[in-house]
């Protein structure tokens, strides 16, 4: 920390300019006592913690804790905040994701979080975080397979109807095909293992990355049902 280099820089006795001189705004980590944090504090000073990988807030109330979150997501953060009693309600609400604990935590803090740690272990966090993303991108597979098989069986009744064609796939057979080879490899996908790098992706932008988008749509469209 700052605090840190300063006291090594005094030890050694060594001053700006001089070798092996640490300037203390270089430190990659930061501590902010709750006495240093206000309601009114600019924008340039949050920007200048925010600004260091590692950062620990120490001794903050229920309101500096919701002004803590308020200028993480301001910066473009996802935020998970963790409580058990009541005063940390506001800020578990405030966050993208609040998360309670099972056992120790408070009715009113289980109420406002979106996430309840039955065994008030936080390494729980990590196994749900990785068994939501393994979910949702074994849905988006099964979806995206689903889809594909669309385009080869209109084609031939366009055809059919455009160009008067023979029809070579009758109703029957369509439906042969989506109940009989569609379904099972589509539920199939659903018990995938997760991919190697699950754990090392940013946390995905629920505004735009949706379970269906128009990325998936032109895959299961235009390349993989063109070619099927």
């Amino acid at each position: 920390t700052k605090d840190d280099i300063v006291a090594t820089n005094k030890a050694e006795k060594l001053n700006p300019g001089d070798v092996g001189y640490t300037d203390p705004d270089s430190a990659l980590a930061i501590v902010v006592p709750g006495w240093e944090i206000s309601d009114d504090d600019p924008v340039e000073k949050w920007n200048a913690i925010l600004e260091h990988p590692q950062i620990v807030f120490a001794r903050t109330s229920p309101q500096q804790k919701l002004v803590i979150v308020s200028n993480c997501q301001r910066v473009g953060h996802v935020v998970a905040v963790t409580g058990d009693g009541v005063n940390d309600s506001p800020a578990l609400k405030k966050a993208d994701i609040g998360v309670a604990m099972g056992i120790a935590g408070t009715p009113v803090t289980k109420n406002a979080a979106d996430m309840i740690l039955l065994d008030d272990n936080f390494a729980s966090i990590v196994a749900g975080v990785e068994e939501g993303r393994l979910i949702f991108d074994n849905l988006k597979k099964s979806i995206c397979y689903t889809l594909t098989s669309n385009i080869p069986e209109i084609s031939p009744f366009l055809c059919w109807i455009t160009m008067m064609t023979p029809m070579p796939l009758s109703t029957v057979l369509i439906l042969a095909i989506d109940l009989g080879t569609d379904m099972v490899p589509a539920i199939s996908m659903a018990y995938e293992d997760a991919e190697a790098d699950i754990m090392k992706r940013p946390p995905r932008n629920a505004a735009t990355d949706h379970l269906v988008t128009s990325k998936l749509i032109c895959l299961a469209y235009l390349q993989i049902g063109v070619m099927q």
